[in-house]
């Protein structure tokens, strides 16, 4: 993804100077990366939709963006605000209760496993779990993080290696006491 950012900062860069045909295949590709975005972070029958309105907002926003800074954290911000958009309107929209007949798969797993790491998270050092959440989780490269924290590429690393060795330490603590 990193290089293909790069290319997309290229091409927004070259939008903003007025060239059409990048802007419009910079547009078509991010349409194909935002349907996998929010395919894994929304029902089905929204993803079009979220698309079609993230769209509009990189066009309502594009001279927002700055070519001496990365792409992605730009368009990755773009996303998540209108994927919390789509959160909130599906908490205020009325639902119909489903029958019982239903089956209905058991996240239970999931769920817990995320209050697990939420907790466990706690335990590290700030820097360390920061580093962990943009790298690890949310999927940035590590120049990336670097640049929203503040901390340099190879601290981001050292955070991480720590980080993930004191978690493996408290696991490997809790499973003996176990």
């Amino acid at each position: 993804m990193s290089e293909t950012a790069d290319q997309w900062g290229q091409l927004m860069a070259a939008a903003q100077e007025g060239h059409a045909a990048a802007y419009r295949r910079l547009l078509d590709e991010i349409r194909h990366w935002l349907k996998g975005f929010y395919a894994r972070r929304l029902p089905p029958g929204m993803v079009d939709d979220a698309v079609q309105d993230t769209l509009i907002a990189i066009h309502e926003k594009r001279h927002t963006y700055d070519p001496e800074r990365p792409f992605r954290p730009w368009l990755m911000a773009v996303a998540r605000y209108k994927w919390i958009d789509r959160l909130r309107s599906m908490s205020r929209s009325r639902t119909e209760e489903l029958p019982e007949e239903i089956a209905v798969e058991d996240h239970e797993s999931s769920v817990t496993s995320s209050v697990i790491l939420a907790r466990l998270m706690t335990e590290l050092k700030p820097a360390q779990a920061e580093a962990i959440r943009l790298v690890k989780i949310e999927g940035y490269s590590v120049e990336e993080a670097s640049e929203r924290t503040g901390q340099s590429g190879s601290l981001i690393k050292v955070n991480i290696h720590r980080g993930l060795a004191r978690l493996a330490a408290i696991v490997q603590k809790q499973a003996d006491v176990e």
